[in-house]
């Protein structure tokens, strides 16, 4: 059986998962993709493979599979017969936040993991979630090698300016700072965008990402110059049930006013806002489209609203405009949305083809435009997969050298 590399994308009750191939000149291609879901409720294993043959649609009781490492457990016990009896050569995990001083892939071991322990506060719900496979691997089998990878590191080479906020430098060193998320997926887009648009891939890209969690970042010769998001992944754009840009004075207000506890705002401000909190309705695009109710039209406009408005803001940090794109969830399955952002930004050169757009070609753009608009579709595993076998090459590599020496 060839080398695999596993992905893990872990969440409070789920680990999402990809099994790649890794082939005799170290392609990658993806052989399996699944999730465990209900972890501790109703706990369900459902795989299948690339070509979308189903390969397992399993449940067990919820004492079985009551946390993480349980349900590691029950998926190494079901990928490895999938792949001759063995196991991963290595495991790539998505890591929110790798704070101010992981700027690349890293080979996990116990004192790194204690490293982005400490970053827990940065990304209090997702952090925690993301580290618990890494731990569960590291006391079960601490010989597979796990690769940790950053969704902030894409954004580490930014200009000091577009770091700070404007508050006292103590608070910056501490790493009060704005990082920038989804950058796994706008590495990837960088990667696509020489064989898709070689003409601009060096040139001034605002890139959309735009899912249930949402953001926008602006791309100059390949590299992350700004974003919409900063601290934590509440910033930016209003996303599914997430507020996005916010007046701090309102989590005062909340605080002081509506006698709201930390935990309780924190909560309010993931899992309440958004899309839902504005509609009333729903967080999710696809039913707020289907409404006809006036709070859907409002919730929609405003997405598309605040898309354009920060498009502004990106175009002005790269001194202009060279192409926009659109990916994730949204960005490529809804034209609506698609339509209704590039209409807004028609003064800044862009058009949309009504064709072209509703059914999701790759270049949208409309006769006259002078900036063309893409559908790029985001890869966020393969990103992790290639990352994880590069460090995993080069600790072999560190190795041959070792033993010559």
């Amino acid at each position: 059986m060839a080398e695999t590399i596993l992905v893990v994308n872990a969440g409070s009750s789920s680990i999402k998962f990809e099994l790649f191939s890794v082939d005799t000149d170290d392609q990658l291609d993806k052989i399996i993709k699944g999730q465990i879901d209900g972890i501790g409720t109703r706990p369900r294993l459902f795989a299948a493979t690339s070509k979308g043959t189903l390969l397992s649609d399993q449940t067990w009781a919820p004492e079985d599979v009551c946390a993480v490492p349980a349900a590691l457990e029950k998926l190494i016990a079901f990928l490895r017969p999938q792949i001759g009896g063995e196991l991963p050569a290595a495991v790539g995990h998505r890591v929110v936040h790798g704070g101010p001083d992981f700027g690349e892939p890293v080979a996990v071991t116990s004192s790194i993991l204690s490293e982005l322990e400490r970053l827990i506060p940065l990304a209090p719900l997702h952090q925690p979630n993301n580290l618990a496979p890494i731990r569960a691997v590291l006391e079960r089998r601490p010989h597979l090698l796990q690769v940790a990878c950053f969704d902030t590191a894409f954004h580490r080479g930014h200009a000091d300016i577009a770091d700070r906020y404007a508050i006292p430098e103590r608070l910056y060193a501490e790493g009060v700072r704005r990082y920038g998320f989804h950058g796994l997926s706008y590495e990837y887009i960088v990667s696509r965008l020489p064989h898709i648009a070689p003409d601009i891939a060096g040139g001034r890209v605002v890139v959309a990402h735009l899912g249930s969690g949402a953001s926008m970042c602006a791309i100059a010769d390949g590299r992350s110059v700004e974003s919409t998001m900063g601290f934590t992944a509440l910033d930016g754009l209003p996303m599914g049930t997430r507020s996005g840009q916010l007046d701090p004075g309102v989590v005062t207000y909340l605080m002081r006013a509506k006698g709201m506890r930390l935990e309780d705002v924190e909560s309010f401000l993931y899992k309440e806002c958004g899309l839902k909190g504005l509609s009333g309705i729903s967080n999710d695009v696809r039913d707020l489209l289907a409404s006809n109710a006036p709070e859907a039209k409002l919730a929609l406009d405003y997405f598309a609203y605040r898309i354009a408005l920060f498009t502004g803001m990106l175009a002005a940090a790269m001194g202009g405009i060279d192409a926009f794109v659109f990916t994730a969830g949204i960005g490529e399955n809804g034209p609506a949305i698609r339509e209704a952002v590039i209409r807004r930004l028609e003064w800044l050169g862009l058009r949309v083809s009504f064709n072209a757009n509703n059914s999701n070609a790759v270049c949208i753009s409309g006769e006259g435009a002078k900036v063309p608009c893409f559908v790029i579709p985001t890869n966020e595993e393969l990103m992790i997969a290639t990352h994880t076998l590069r460090v995993a090459r080069r600790r072999e590599a560190a190795a041959v050298r070792e033993k010559r020496a």
